[in-house]
């Protein structure tokens, strides 16, 4: 009976590896169409890196979760199959992904860098995660920005939701709907929030130091992101120049 419960388990676990594995394929097959396979594989370890940083960020904080989900153009995220006990433990599980994804996308741009010859679907892989890694630092939940400025208070959400709306304003697209529907309730909730709630005291309570912290680390990332996500696209621009004389 026990040798059939593990070999339920482990099919389960290789069910569960496969399925996540079938996505990873699908959205590489769908952007290689698109792009060309080179940028598409770099795109998508990128992605993969990125969740790798909430995955190993959860299992730190003891967080059962699963493996990443990929679905092309949505990009992909974990399953925390326990919510965190507080603000700051989900903030640590926030800041793993643009911090991991951030490493990732600085490793790409090195190596376009580093290369004399043709660096450019490098630089666009770079560019590429530097820009989502920012994009997910909006303050406004779910993005990871969200999560990780929960643990100084939600109201810091309501900054979110005019940077979210003038991004749909500069480039309209149907994720950000899809984000913005998704982030309603939390608007809502930051608009109705008080620092005096059973949930304030409780889910809430952080100490200054942990604020200070979580703050300033997530200034610097996102500061760096912006920097980083502007000079690589100038220099996208220059190459594209380049490329037409």
């Amino acid at each position: 009976m026990i040798r059939v419960l593990l070999l339920l388990l482990s099919s389960l676990k290789f069910s569960k590896l496969l399925f996540s594995g079938g996505t990873m394929l699908l959205s590489l097959g769908v952007y290689a169409w698109l792009y060309g396979w080179k940028y598409a594989a770099g795109f998508i370890a990128l992605l993969f890196i990125h969740e790798m940083g909430h995955y190993i960020a959860a299992r730190q904080r003891g967080l059962p979760v699963g493996l990443p989900t990929f679905i092309p153009f949505l990009g992909a995220w974990i399953e925390l199959k326990q919510m965190p006990h507080d603000a700051q433990t989900e903030a640590y599980v926030g800041l793993g992904g643009p911090l991991l994804g951030t490493l990732g996308a600085l490793l790409c741009y090195l190596l376009a860098r580093g290369q004399d010859g043709d660096s450019g679907w490098l630089l666009a892989v770079a560019y590429a995660g530097f820009f989502l890694n920012l994009f997910n630092m909006i303050p406004l939940s779910p993005l990871d920005g969200g999560r990780i400025t929960a643990v100084l208070s939600p109201r810091i959400w309501l900054l979110g939701a005019p940077m979210l709306a003038g991004l749909f304003w500069w480039s309209p697209n149907p994720m950000l709907l899809i984000i913005g529907l998704l982030a309603a309730p939390q608007l809502w909730k930051a608009i109705t929030f008080r620092s005096d709630s059973p949930e304030a005291l409780s889910y809430y309570a952080v100490s200054a130091g942990a604020r200070w912290t979580y703050g300033l680390i997530y200034l610097a990332l996102a500061g760096f992101l912006a920097v980083m996500t502007h000079d690589v696209h100038e220099l996208l621009l220059a190459l594209h120049r380049s490329g037409l004389r």
